[in-house]
């Protein structure tokens, strides 16, 4: 009888196996740290795994016969299944599973199949066949543990109220290792998405001895309070890590742990200089308003609704985002109608959002980067994807951390969405087979017991920053960010219709395109109408939530509102690796508009497909405190910072820029009136960009130097 085994972060959850009558499983019982006596292995305990880990483990058993008589026999690179899925072989051996988020990884060893992995965003799920345990990461775990761990029982030690300094009550489940009375380390998540949904996702904490407390922010499930994203969470923060300190259970040494407004709540309890706050584990975190959602260059973020309307009431509604009338919602004007109308109710937050045009004390408050003073130092692991929604989140907290002492900060950038770890391919757009990685959740509890436990593990030693870099598709290593063996290299635009674009095939469907250049080239401008009525697409589908997705930008670039330049065809391969900075000089004849530009990588076939981009309301280019409109005829100097990628262009490919005044689905157009994003008039623009010698408008890139 063949058994599988099942394993998350060293821990052993599940052993199953198959006989004539059936599956059987033996579980594990957190309540006592025990495997349970054998049961069937039915669909009720199949969903409850495949909740926690995306692995159809009942799915697999019954297919394994076939995905053996496929992978053990296959010498090609690619092979497909009956069950319409595609696997490429990886530079290990592993099989991926290709086009799906979250995908099944199979081990072939030995002419047997051994084992299937199943990554997530903060961990890895490994279904091994027993005796093949050492084939996988599990031999990692086994040796830093010294042997297969045994995990501690899970006691529910209650819930309870920490009370803020304003007399809000939060709600708080606590849950304490079973065999032993501490004082514990102890790890702390605080999350708007229901404290009891997937809380068993943080047990391998509580398995691993630390006590883990799971809090709603204010405002959301069962604490007290308004929900208002954001505002409170310094305070609310620090108050809580206070409350923990003074608990029996605790050692005064917390951590926390979490992606998203998860990762929000990090920097923003570490903003509060709390000295309880002894290590981070910062995941896709959340940053301030206007270089982040939902404020982004000051524009407005339509794809921030999708989430607005499923945080719209008490608990979260993911059904909320799923609409086929998206076109329809993003055109309803004012805004401040726009739940109404959509949803038969208000939702406060956004309306109180709308009110506050400019960067004044709600936003700022909510400020994690400028509200750090840096006098108290909280280790960090930084955790995001060049593809992250909430990207310029971790730009911030790269820029916040640049400078803390050696071993103090490490950073793992991949080529991921928001949701992390999870795919090989994005919207069509491969990553390559070592984009999937299966030694995260490892790496994490290193970090936590260093600076929790006091474990000298060896990861304040290990590469402070490992990055992934597309095109080459390979993980590389860089003692900071930004990387020490990049330069700064500056492109210059030049114009469209010249002989040198002519004669380099910068034209799309008869449309001219300009260029960028090493140098300056002739003093000239482009100009474009921008329409609000008929605004250039931003590609994202507006109910995945994922709102910083690659994708094939060459129809949208045959747009007369978009401004289109490039390089020429590369002769040899050039590695960028960080942000960009995009420096314009513009005009207009309306008092305001939006720039929106867009780094793209232009294949061979001529498909140009986006890397970074990056936005700006024209009102704030002196700051988002104080709006500054223009005026007709005036050239103004603007700055555009991208998002961050590291992406080799190929011999053959080109580096594009592109600009343009709207991006529809990822902010609401701006009406080229001092109405801005939520006006009900509209104007069309001629908005033009200046280059050469008086006017060097350009876009500074970072250029890998080879080591």
């Amino acid at each position: 009888m063949v058994q599988w085994k099942f394993y998350t972060s060293g821990i052993l959850y599940g052993i199953f196996w198959q006989e004539a009558d059936g599956f059987y499983c033996r579980t594990l019982d957190f309540t006592s740290g025990i495997l349970t006596e054998t049961a069937v292995f039915d669909e009720a305990v199949n969903e409850k795994y495949k909740q926690m880990s995306r692995l159809d483990i009942l799915r697999f058993l019954r297919r394994k016969d076939t995905y053996e008589k496929i992978f053990t026999g296959c010498d090609q690179p690619e092979a497909d299944t009956p069950f319409a899925e595609r696997y490429t072989k990886r530079l290990d051996g592993i099989w991926g599973q290709r086009d799906i988020k979250f995908p099944q990884n199979f081990l072939v060893s030995e002419s047997v199949l051994a084992g299937v992995i199943c990554p997530n965003r903060e961990c890895a799920w490994i279904l091994v066949r027993d005796g093949y345990e050492k084939k996988t990461v599990l031999k990692d775990w086994i040796n830093y543990d010294g042997r297969y761990h045994k995990p501690c029982p899970v006691r529910y030690a209650g819930m309870y109220d920490v009370i803020t300094r304003d007399g809000i009550t939060l709600s708080t489940d606590v849950y304490l290792p079973g065999n032993g009375d501490g004082p514990f380390p102890t790890m702390l998540v605080r999350t708007p998405y229901e404290k009891e949904s997937g809380a068993e996702n943080y047990f391998r904490y509580v398995q691993r001895g630390y006590a883990v407390v799971i809090q709603d922010v204010r405002g959301r499930n069962l604490s007290g309070g308004e929900f208002l994203p954001n505002y409170y969470e310094v305070e609310d923060g620090d108050d809580t890590l206070n409350w923990i300190a003074a608990q029996q259970f605790s050692n005064q040494k917390v951590g926390m742990v979490g992606g998203s407004y998860l990762g929000y709540v990090q920097w923003a309890a570490a903003a509060s200089q709390n000295p309880y706050l002894c290590a981070i584990l910062s995941i896709v975190c959340a940053g301030s308003a206007f270089v982040d959602v939902p404020r982004r260059g000051g524009c407005f973020t339509s794809g921030m609704l999708a989430w607005s309307f499923a945080m719209s009431k008490k608990k979260m509604d993911p059904a909320l985002m799923v609409r086929d009338d998206w076109e329809k919602v993003l055109n309803i004007r004012p805004l401040s109608q726009v739940a109404p109308e959509a949803l038969g109710y208000d939702i406060p937050f956004l309306q109180k959002w709308l009110k506050h045009t400019d960067n004044d004390e709600l936003w700022k408050r909510s400020d994690w980067q400028a509200r750090n003073s840096k006098q108290r130092i909280v280790p960090a692991l930084i955790m995001s994807g060049w593809f992250d929604d909430n990207g310029m989140g971790t730009t911030q907290a790269l820029e916040l951390t640049k400078d803390y002492p050696e071993g103090m900060r490490k950073v793992i950038l991949g080529p991921w969405m928001h949701s992390g770890n999870a795919n090989y391919d994005i919207h069509g757009i491969h990553m390559g087979m070592d984009a999937v990685r299966f030694d995260i959740d490892l790496m994490f509890f290193k970090w936590i017991d260093h600076f929790l436990k006091g474990r000298d593990n060896g990861i304040c030693s290990t590469s402070p920053v490992e990055y992934y870099t597309l095109g080459e598709n390979k993980w590389k290593q860089a003692d900071r960010w930004p990387i020490e063996h990049a330069k700064k290299k500056v492109l210059y635009l030049s114009g469209a219709g010249n002989a040198a674009s002519e004669a380099a095939g910068n034209s799309l469907n008869g449309k001219s395109n300009g260029m960028l250049t090493g140098n300056p080239g002739a003093d000239g401008s482009d100009t474009y109408s921008y329409d609000p009525e008929n605004p250039a697409v931003h590609l994202i589908d507006m109910s995945e939530n994922e709102l910083e997705v690659p994708e094939d930008y060459t129809e949208e670039e045959k747009r007369n509102d978009v401004l289109v330049y490039s390089t020429p065809v590369l002769k040899k391969a050039v590695t960028i690796t960080g942000d960009m900075l995009v420096k314009l000089y513009i005009s207009s004849d309306a008092p305001d508009t939006d720039f929106i530009v867009r780094i793209t990588d232009v294949q061979e076939d001529g498909r140009s497909i986006k890397l970074a981009d990056g936005m700006l309301c024209a009102r704030y280019r002196e700051g988002f405190e104080q709006p500054v409109f223009m005026e007709p005829g005036k050239v103004y100097p603007i700055q555009i910072r991208t998002t961050k990628i590291s992406n080799t262009f190929q011999p053959g490919h080109r580096i594009r820029l592109t600009i343009t005044s709207s991006a529809k689905n990822f902010i609401f157009p701006n009406s080229n009136t001092t109405g801005g994003f939520d006006s009900e008039e509209f104007m069309v623009a001629q908005n033009t960009v200046y280059y050469g010698k008086q006017y060097p408008s350009s876009v500074e890139i970072m250029v890998e130097e080879a080591l």
